[in-house]
């Protein structure tokens, strides 16, 4: 009878707190009222199978097109949130402001979980000194030594699609090697660690493990958000095994895949930390030859102060983070590239003339000579900007704040808003797909696929945006503290692998419907197929 009665109890009290919800915003003013947006498709859950569905890609441009830099939606029970894409409110909110506005709690707190105390699961001045650590190792002189490698792996990708396509065109997944080859170009440059020979062999279990790591966490999007009510019951042995008893397969698939990738990390950082203790000789015996990121950081951490050096905890977490930010992210802006060049054969003709030209013998291009083929780069800045592989982030004001506009937005009272009240708590959708396709800054081509745009002078309407992103005028790898500190290491790669593809395949689109798919990171598939994938024709160049 007790357990009915507590139940019940439960039930009212959610019920009266529903209430109480639905009453207050009804009868009181919020500050944002005023801000024009969307209506919710219900009370329960707003705009968010608008804004979350796989296919969400026209609402979110319809809130750049209708409403401006600043838009009004709902999240669960109608809780009122922003979309912002207007640049100098992005300055504020990334740039100037940037310990205002921070990750939300349950994204911290769930990244702890995963994969420990790396850049993703640290804030304010924690997170700048790992940055300022990590800075360095990204430097173009340590980039100069990493393109041998993203050479060697390109060439071992190379050869396993010859070996496929030899006696005919052939359709290939080629986001099943943009896949392997990521995971192998972060795990040898950034790790000094093999994952994958690109053979036909067996992946190892880490490979397995990463690889379903963002669908696997995809599925608890929404368990995510109680993480910090989790961390709060009891110690970690405690927690790990309430995890067990959740009967839910993504939950338990999601403990298995941080155990391999935690055992993994830590044997690959004892012999990385042996090798160095041992000297130079056994340094150059590892993959990588003691230029990869993580070889790079010890010996800096070594000599750092005390103030300065990170922890043993915190390094392993750089390992995992490395990984993830890396693979997808890259095999996805990797394949989206090979995808688009094969819609528009004309594209992929000059291309392949810029790189077969600029091939001056048999050795590949260097560092200098690479980073400077004009039409390659303005592939790779026209397609991140259309196609930006993570389209939006979150962040949640952490005070009430005034943050100004480039552009006045029309109030639904009618009066011109050239400012906003954000109140305390406010979640932050920064619209980066609504940035970087905004037709009043790139003009009335914004979401037409068009490289030649980057090889003459950028509109006045760009310079003049000033957007606040590290990257091109856009917001394709964010701004300030919090921008992806890794993007010109992606830029490195994706340039040498479309480099020694583009020269040796001719890729054709498949007699299949591709549906790319919005998410943390945006991925495709066949329509009516779950299963990531992006099947291409691909024939050998005569």
């Amino acid at each position: 009878m007790s357990s009915v009665l507590t139940v019940q109890a439960s039930l009212l009290c959610i019920f009266l707190w529903v209430l109480w919800r639905a009453l207050k915003q009804i009868v009181v003013r919020h500050p944002l009222d005023d801000i024009p947006g969307p209506p919710p498709q219900s009370y329960l859950w707003g705009n968010f199978k608008q804004i979350f569905n796989a296919q969400s890609w026209a609402f979110h441009q319809s809130l750049v097109d209708q409403y401006g830099g600043v838009a009004k939606i709902y999240g669960a029970f109608s809780d009122i949130q922003l979309y912002v894409s207007d640049p100098k409110a992005l300055h504020h909110i990334l740039v100037k402001d940037q310990y205002v506005f921070e990750e939300t709690n349950w994204f911290i707190q769930s990244n702890r979980m995963m994969f420990g105390m790396g850049l993703f699961g640290t804030l304010g001045e924690h997170h700048k000194k790992q940055r300022k650590m990590l800075n360095p190792v990204f430097s173009t002189n340590h980039l100069r030594d990493m393109l041998p490698i993203f050479y060697e792996i390109s060439h071992k990708l190379r050869n396993a699609i010859a070996s496929r396509v030899k006696d005919g065109p052939q359709e290939i997944d080629i986001l099943h090697w943009t896949t392997r080859t990521a995971l192998e170009l972060i795990g040898q440059s950034g790790l000094g660690y093999s994952f994958d020979t690109l053979g036909d062999g067996t992946a190892n279990e880490y490979s397995i493990a990463v690889k379903s790591l963002v669908p696997t966490i995809f599925q608890l999007s929404a368990l995510r958000r109680f993480m910090p009510i989790f961390v709060k019951l009891g110690p970690p042995k405690f927690r790990r095994l309430l995890m067990s008893l959740v009967p839910h397969k993504a939950v338990r698939r999601t403990q298995e895949i941080v155990d391999i990738m935690d055992r993994t990390s830590v044997e690959i950082f004892e012999r990385k930390r042996s090798a160095l203790q041992q000297g130079d000789e056994a340094v150059l015996q590892q993959v990588g030859r003691g230029k990869d990121i993580m070889s790079i950081l010890l010996k800096a951490n070594m000599a750092a102060t005390e103030e300065d050096r990170l922890q043993e905890s915190e390094l392993l977490g750089q390992m995992t983070t490395l990984i993830f930010a890396a693979m997808d992210t890259t095999s996805g802006a990797l394949a989206r590239i090979l995808s688009t060049l094969a819609e528009h054969p004309d594209v992929q003709d000059k291309l392949r003339k810029e790189l077969t030209e600029a091939r001056k013998s048999n050795d590949d291009l260097d560092y200098d000579d690479l980073s400077s083929l004009p039409y390659l780069d303005a592939v790779c800045r026209e397609t991140l900007r259309l196609y930006p592989p993570v389209p939006y982030v979150t962040r949640e004001a952490r005070r009430d704040i005034i943050i100004p506009l480039s552009t006045p937005i029309t109030g639904k009272n009618g009066t011109d808003i050239h400012e906003i009240h954000i109140p305390n708590g406010t979640s932050i959708m920064v619209g980066v797909l609504g940035a970087n396709r905004n037709s009043e800054i790139w003009g009335n081509d914004a979401c037409k696929w068009r490289p030649e745009r980057w090889l003459s002078p950028l509109p006045d309407s760009v310079k003049q945006a000033r957007m606040p992103g590290i990257y091109s005028n856009t917001m394709s790898f964010l701004a300030g503290g919090r921008a992806c500190i890794g993007f010109k290491f992606s830029q490195l790669e994706m340039k040498a692998v479309l480099f020694i593809l583009v020269e040796s395949f001719r890729f054709s689109s498949a007699d299949k419907e591709i549906m790319w798919n919005m998410g943390g990171i945006s991925s495709p598939s066949v329509k009516g197929q779950q299963e990531p994938q992006l099947p291409l024709i691909i024939s050998m160049v005569q």
